[in-house]
This record gives structure tokens, sequence and C-alpha cells, in this order.
């Protein structure tokens, strides 16, 4: 899609304050911005926001759900990442908040429960949970649930469908990286998904995210395309830039597409923690990352697909203001980018 001409980039006069020079700024973008295109944040609870996604203070846990109501009140925003259903299967409580929670055609981005993704459960809190007995694992080091599409329906798909209804928007199934041992190329891997996603239900939109880089090749892509899967291009310590992905010719798999800007490639998460937080501003600016994710954004409109974008704080330093940037670079391309004052 080609920018916008006529887009000016906005002047703010006092006595805006921080929340109000972001939301008029945020109500800018959003009047000029396609319908298809669908920015926002990988995950929302972060007290660090306050006084400019947030008008009001929150602690650090206990509010997530107000948090989610004032979030979803952005008009830049018109999606949100939920990383904690990748930690354990949303409860029907948890999805009914949430729905009232969210104003109409507001979907989701929401991670898979990672008993269903994770090919060998061995981090610090699998292992918690297997002396606990709440996990477990077969001798040879795989999780016996992987991959498994009765758990996956059960826990997973058919509550949130039944209790989110319409903001059940997409399920993304993270894969972390498998490690060699597993003895999966990218032909097996394929003919795995291929497998899993041929018994899951019909309707629901499926995406898939990968972190072991060999297996970006044309199995994979042709296994996703097959049952309409789309591949996500994620920015990530480890993966190719999401250029890069962009170059295969498969890439695009459905109808739909999934940004996640996640981190430099090269960092680490932990890194990015210790030098971002509390997220309330731009600390290391990633050109080259925005210029990949509006190349991909080109590509995937020509195609009319809906795209979801969603920027992570470890990115740069801000999620708010990195889909900020992006949609004011979207509109007028080589624009100054939006300086936040408090």
């Amino acid at each position: 899609m080609a920018p916008r001409d006529d887009f000016q980039p906005s002047l703010f006069e006092e006595p805006l304050d921080g929340h109000e020079q972001f939301m008029q700024e945020a109500a800018r973008l959003r009047a000029a911005l396609p319908p298809t295109l669908r920015f926002g944040t990988s995950s929302w609870t972060y007290p660090g926001w306050s006084g400019m996604v947030y008008r009001r203070s929150y602690p650090k846990t206990g509010a997530t759900v107000e948090m989610l109501a004032e979030y979803a009140r952005c008009p830049l925003f018109r999606t949100v990442g939920v990383d904690s259903f990748f930690y354990r299967p949303p409860t029907p409580e948890v999805l009914e908040e949430y729905r009232h929670a969210l104003p109409p055609d507001f979907p989701l981005v929401m991670k898979v429960w990672d008993q269903v993704t994770s090919y060998a459960l061995n981090s610090p809190r699998h292992h918690m949970l297997r002396q606990m007995g709440v996990v477990q694992t077969h001798p040879s080091g795989r999780n016996p649930d992987w991959l498994n599409p009765a758990l996956c329906v059960d826990a997973v798909i058919g509550p949130t469908v039944e209790h989110l209804g319409e903001h059940a928007g997409v399920f993304l199934f993270e894969f972390e990286t498998i490690p060699r041992s597993a003895g999966l190329d990218a032909a097996a891997f394929a003919e795995q998904l291929d497998r899993f996603f041929g018994a899951l239900p019909v309707g629901p939109r499926y995406a898939v995210e990968i972190r072991t880089p060999q297996h970006l090749k044309a199995p994979y892509f042709a296994a996703l395309r097959a049952h309409r899967v789309a591949h996500v291009f994620s920015s990530w310590t480890h993966m190719p830039a999401i250029g890069a992905q962009l170059l295969h010719a498969d890439a695009l798999t459905a109808d739909f597409t999934v940004a996640r800007a996640l981190l430099r490639p090269g960092r680490t998460y932990t890194d990015a923690v210790e030098a971002f937080s509390p997220y309330d501003r731009i600390q290391d600016a990633f050109p080259e990352g925005h210029d990949d994710i509006l190349t991909l954004i080109d590509r995937a409109l020509a195609h009319a697909t809906t795209v979801f974008v969603i920027a992570n704080n470890r990115f740069e330093g801000s999620s708010p203001l990195t889909i900020t940037n992006l949609a004011r670079r979207f509109l007028l391309r080589d624009s100054e980018p939006f300086i936040f004052r408090t």
C-alpha cells in the first residue's frame, strides 16, 4: 500500500499531559491507517506505561483486567498479544473477564499453552512442575503432550472459542528451539505439523512461530500453507531478521500475516530486560528492524491480508512507542520519530 502523502506529523501544544499527548497522536494515526492493519503490544501489564498508555497508575500485579480495558481504549491498538496463556491454559473465568473488558472488533493474538508446543520440558519452571508432579517427561526427554491435538482442543481452543467469542483472533503456536538430539530436520518437523494441524478444528486462525532456524525451509512453509496456517515473522535472538525470512518465496502462507518484534537479533531476553525496564521510552532504536516490518506490511497488504503487528518492550525499550513510530513511518515514510514528552 502506498504511503499517505497528505499525512502530517502532529504538533502538540501545551498544556497536554503525557497521556493526552500519546492518545491524541494515537487517534491521528488510527484515522489514517488501513483497517486491515492491526497494531498491538506483546502483553499490556506494565505500570511503566502510566502517564502514556494509562491515565492512572497501576500496581505490578492484580490489575490485569482493568489494565486491559484501558489499553483497548487506545485508538492505535487494535489487538494485543496474550503471553500468559503460554504458561497455563486459560480458565473460563479469565476468558469471560477478558471478553467483557474488550470493545467489539478487538481480536487477541494468544500464545498456546507450551505443554502442547515445547518438545522438551526443560526450563526451570518445568523442572519445578515435574517435582510437583504436574508435568511428566518421556525417558527420551520428549514431552509426551508435544503436538497433542486432543489436549490442544480440550484445554485451549475449545474453551477459548466458547468463552472469548469474537475476540479469539489468532492462536499462536510458539515452538522454542528444538534440540538437535531430537533428530527433527525441516521435513520431519513439517510432517509433524501437517499431522497436527490436520487434526485441529477448521475455522480458528492458527499461526506458528519457530525458533529453530534450520526449519525455515520449503517443507515447513508447505505444511503451513496446506492448512492455511500463518508463519510468524519474528525478530528474535537466534532467528534470521524478518527481512531475511521474507526472502523465502513461500513465506506468506495464509490469508493473514503476523509479525512479532521481540528482540534485536543477537540480543538476549535477559539483557534486554535489564537494559530497558521500566519500558517508558525508546532506549535503543532499531530502524533496520522497522524497515523489515514495513516491507512485510506492504507485501502482505498487497495480497489483501489482515496484518497483525505485535511489538515487545524488549525490541527497543517501549513497545507503545515502537508501534507509534512504525505507524508514523508507514503513513509518511522517513517520518521523524514520535517524541514522547512527560
